[in-house]
């Protein structure tokens, strides 16, 4: 999946690039460790769900996650995965879709991956490459614009799984604080 990301993703995907995709898969193994999570299967089904996540921007922008599933559905099958095990994994890539609504412990663990950069340090630089990503496709037109809208992202946000909210909301709340503080200073 990576060798087809990298080959078939639009060179202006500055954040959602493969780069991201690697983030949430090493991300969820982390969430999933620290939420108890060690069966063999369960493990699986979360890595999958991470490599084929935003799989669907190979084809669309715009409902990238039901791409992601469908093509999920057409390789999967081809790799062992059961019909069972796949709709375990379109569930955890449709639980991404903003506003996101996992159902489930290892949806809400992709979900809290999918996002985990909010509460951490590196924030700003991979804010900026998602500025630019939106930008070049005319969805935010300059920096305060985009500082308003992560505002009211990190305002009506929230990790799923008590081990994300314990390692990361306090930075969180620091770039909020910190884009508010911005916004004022203009």
């Amino acid at each position: 999946m990576l060798e087809r990301l990298e080959k078939g993703l639009d060179r202006t995907l500055f954040y959602h690039g493969t780069h991201h995709t690697l983030d949430v898969v090493q991300a969820s193994a982390e969430i999933a460790a620290l939420e108890g999570i060690t069966d063999g299967e369960s493990l699986a089904l979360l890595r999958t769900a991470a490599l084929y996540h935003d799989s669907g921007f190979m084809s669309t922008y715009q409902g990238h996650e039901e791409a992601g599933c469908a093509l999920a559905r057409e390789v999967l099958p081809g790799l062992g995965y059961t019909e069972t095990q796949i709709g375990a994994i379109c569930g955890m890539i449709m639980a991404t879709k903003i506003p996101q609504r996992p159902k489930n412990a290892l949806e809400r663990i992709i979900c809290d991956a999918d996002l985990d950069y909010l509460g951490r340090d590196d924030f700003e630089p991979i804010a900026a490459t998602l500025f630019e990503e939106l930008r070049v496709r005319d969805m935010v037109e300059d920096i305060p614009a985009w500082d308003a809208v992560q505002v009211r992202f990190l305002e009506a946000h929230a990790y799923w799984t008590a081990s994300e909210r314990k390692r990361r909301d306090a930075a969180k709340q620091r770039h909020l604080q910190r884009l508010k503080n911005s916004a004022r200073a203009l």
